[in-house]
């Protein structure tokens, strides 16, 4: 299973196209999650220039909730694995991401190559 970050979910949704082969592969076998963390972070950036969704709950609910995509919640365990982790990278959306990659047994679909450095299984390329 997998586990998708922000990006990655916004890319699946509205620009597929900036998908690796090996992301949409794994989209298209429906073995993928999302995290409400994704949505607590397109909340906080919605306001910025640079800023993806500009109403992420309306967006939510069209292209995870309607679809029935599942959503990790915030555990114990995912807060456990968090608070372990070295402070390599200052993100707390994609440290959050990585906890729950890391406590879930699952990999993360991520362009950023800075998060293998967690020991996390990525796919990107």
């Amino acid at each position: 299973m997998y586990l998708l970050d922000t990006h990655a979910l916004v890319w699946v949704v509205g620009s597929p196209e900036r998908l690796p082969q090996a992301v949409r592969m794994v989209v298209e076998s429906h073995q993928t999650k999302v995290s409400v963390i994704s949505l607590w972070e397109m909340i906080i950036k919605k306001n910025r220039k640079t800023a993806a969704v500009r109403n992420p709950l309306a967006w939510w609910e069209q292209h995870v909730t309607r679809v029935e995509t599942e959503v990790l919640p915030i555990r114990i365990p995912h807060l456990t694995a968090l608070d372990r982790l070295p402070d390599l990278h200052r993100d707390p959306f994609d440290r959050m991401l990585v906890a729950q990659a890391l406590a879930e047994g699952l990999t993360l679909a991520t362009k950023d190559p800075t998060l293998v450095r967690y020991g996390v299984p990525i796919v990107w390329e």
